[in-house]
């Protein structure tokens, strides 16, 4: 399969009505995106960029494993306050965030995929607790698990890099190194190797009150080390994060 036939958006509805009317288990997989400055360096849509890929991949692999699975475009909309001041940076109310991926995940749910997946590479605090909630309406709502793996939970970011599970990466080595290995153009190469490392402890600066990315000293909208970035990391990265997902929906499905 190609990825026209694993993404929603590139499908006919003929298509989408064919794939679900197969006798194969289908699985709806939407990433979360955001619209927020990652440094001087790194797009916009850094989060939907990686999101979106992560989620491909994912598909791709749960089609291998005989499922059907497609992925919905991202949602490029979320709490975004952190990067606030910064030019081009779009924040929605928590409440319109829930209501917008709820609603989303409950349309997948009832155009007849068994098992619905989120996934963000977004890391807001708030974000986080606003698809958790979203989660916890879904079941209360369905009665049933809404696939949520959630990289911020420990286990999880066990398995990711040294960078992220330090905290310390928004635009960073981390993030940079999985753009340069999805869309190397929009990487403002130059820019990025002439970034100062810049650890900041993000854990310790929101418990002293820090409300945004300036409070925390992050006042080009980055911190970690962008300049160590490589392709070759990101996409050791794109395949830890597939198989974050892949777990997840195997787990949900055995689970029932």
């Amino acid at each position: 399969m190609t990825d026209r036939d694993l993404a929603l958006a590139h499908c006919t509805y003929p298509e989408v009505a064919a794939r679900l009317a197969e006798p194969r288990t289908a699985v709806a997989l939407i990433p979360v995106g955001s619209t927020e400055a990652h440094g001087p360096h790194l797009p916009l849509n850094t989060d939907s960029l990686i999101g979106e890929a992560v989620v491909a991949r994912a598909a791709a692999e749960l089609e291998r494993r005989g499922l059907v699975a497609l992925h919905f475009p991202p949602i490029h909309y979320a709490v975004t306050d952190w990067a606030g001041g910064f030019s081009g940076s779009v924040s929605i109310a928590a409440a319109t965030a829930i209501d917008l991926v709820l609603a989303t995940c409950k349309a997948a749910r009832a155009m007849g995929f068994k098992k619905v997946v989120l996934f963000t590479a977004h890391l807001e605090p708030d974000h986080i607790a606003s698809l958790r909630e979203v989660a916890r309406r879904f079941a209360d709502e369905l009665g049933e698990p809404l696939v949520f793996p959630d990289t911020t939970r420990r286990a999880l970011a066990a398995r990711l890099t040294p960078e992220y599970r330090s905290g310390s990466c928004h635009a960073g080595q981390y993030e940079t190194s999985l753009v340069l290995a999805l869309r190397p153009e929009l990487v403002r190469q130059e820019l990025a190797r002439a970034l100062p490392d810049h650890p900041v402890p993000l854990a310790e600066r929101i418990r002293a009150g820090a409300r945004d990315f300036r409070e925390c000293g992050m006042d080009q909208a980055y911190c970690g080390a962008p300049a160590a970035a490589s392709a070759a990391e990101g996409e050791a990265s794109l395949a830890v994060l597939r198989e974050l997902v892949v777990e997840a929906v195997m787990e949900a499905l055995a689970s029932g």
